[in-house]
């Protein structure tokens, strides 16, 4: 597709996005990062196109590059270089080296601010050094777990804020989003029924919920793997049957990894896979399930459809990988529904505006402020329609809700402990 098309999709996005259309007109007059570069590491489609576009009528120089060597979509990509002020640095398919090589040059920037997704982009800013960086924010749960880990060591050199924390984002993108996008990915990718099947579902955080209460919805009979037993009780007490992966794959019709963790579905689970199963990944990365193992298991493998590759191994059961066991609702949808990706980027704008306009903040993990959190929400209900009561003095009093506000008497925000 032409860049034309990539147009098409981010005017599409546009109109669907009345949060960023809100904000844009804040932005465009008080240009809060007017003299600033941005640098972005995001799934480059046509809802993050609108993010960028939105930093830029902000006043900033932005670069941006891919989270995912797969989720690029080239039409998005070419009309978002089209723009003046952006700087695109992506492709859809590009090889591991490339994709690295593509983070280094948005860095080559010298950003003040950064976006990232994942985590890649932090780990790059690091091995390079971390000189005139503000700080940034990370919307994913497997970038702020990364984030996490380097406050634990002590080489978190910059202030990140977990965006991936907020209300607004884990509640609706995580859940809603992710549940809503990975069977829309399923479906135009195999053009098959989900309804009777059985449905593994590894991992029962925000993601996991969300991919599970869509199978149940979609008539599915679903199982949850976990190794949280808090988690497990809570996907019982929901509905789910609960088993461990090595009894659950054996009558799986599908099986969809949403942990974050390494070898999820590796050599032992797949040895019991019944023949045809559809094996997917919605964690970030692509070590949930162990294409290593299965390549290495199989006596053959062939394309059976577009980013479905099919591995016959030697007893002659056949079991299907969907997208290389890649990021599924990206590498073969379109991401999370435009309305939910409106509540997370409007999230991800005012935190950056926060950075950019307050005192520099010590290296750190922060929490976002509660009053940005219920900025977001409460413009979202603008659009909506919705009315909310709202307390009074003496319930706010009563309440101590300036102790449970995300922020300290001071105003500072709440760094996050390991």
């Amino acid at each position: 597709m032409s860049h034309e098309d990539g147009a098409r999709k981010i005017e599409w996005a546009r109109d669907h996005m009345p949060l960023l259309e809100r904000l844009r007109g804040e932005f465009t007059n008080d240009r809060p990062f007017a003299g600033r570069r941005i640098a972005l590491s995001i799934h480059l489609e046509a809802k993050t196109a609108c993010l960028a576009l939105l930093l830029r009528d902000g006043g900033a120089e932005v670069w941006v590059t891919g989270s995912n060597p797969l989720s690029t979509q080239d039409d998005v990509a070419g009309a978002l270089a089209r723009e003046r002020g952006v700087s695109v640095h992506a492709r859809h398919g590009v090889s591991e080296g490339e994709y690295a090589q593509h983070l280094g040059e948005v860095l080559d920037s010298s950003p003040h601010l950064i976006l990232d997704d994942g985590g890649d982009l932090v780990e790059a800013l690091h091995a390079r050094g971390v000189g005139g960086v503000l700080g940034g924010c990370e919307e994913t749960t497997t970038g702020v777990a990364r984030l996490r880990a380097r406050v634990r060591r002590g080489t978190l050199s910059i202030p990140m804020f977990a965006v991936n924390d907020a209300r607004t984002k884990h509640l609706f993108d995580n859940r809603h989003g992710t549940g809503q996008s990975v069977w829309d990915a399923f479906l135009r990718s195999t053009n098959l029924l989900v309804a009777g099947k059985d449905v593994v579902v590894a991992g029962y955080g925000w993601c996991g919920r969300g991919i599970a209460l869509r199978a149940r919805g979609l008539g599915a009979r679903v199982t949850v793997t976990e190794v949280d037993p808090v988690k497990a009780i809570e996907a019982w007490m929901d509905g789910f049957a609960v088993a461990p992966m090595q009894d659950a794959i054996r009558t799986a019709d599908v099986v969809l990894t949403a942990t974050g963790c390494i070898d999820v579905v590796a050599r032992d689970a797949l040895a019991a896979a019944k023949s045809g199963v559809l094996l997917a990944n919605a964690g970030h990365f692509d070590v949930e399930i162990s294409v290593r193992d299965l390549a290495a298991a199989a006596r053959s493998s062939r394309a059976v459809r577009p980013g479905i590759v099919e591995y016959e191994l030697p007893d002659g059961r056949r079991l299907d990988l969907m997208a290389d066991g890649r990021l599924v609702n990206l590498a073969l949808g379109d991401g999370h529904p435009v309305e939910i990706m409106d509540i997370s980027f409007a999230l991800q704008a005012l935190t950056l505006r926060y950075l950019a306009e307050r005192d520099p903040l010590s290296p750190g993990l922060y929490a976002v402020p509660r009053a940005l959190d219920e900025r977001v929400a409460r413009l979202k209900l603008e659009t909506l329609g919705v009315s909310l009561d709202v307390l009074s003095e003496a319930q706010r009093d009563y309440l101590g809700v300036a102790a449970i506000e995300g922020t300290s008497t001071d105003g500072d925000p709440l760094p996050i402990q390991s």
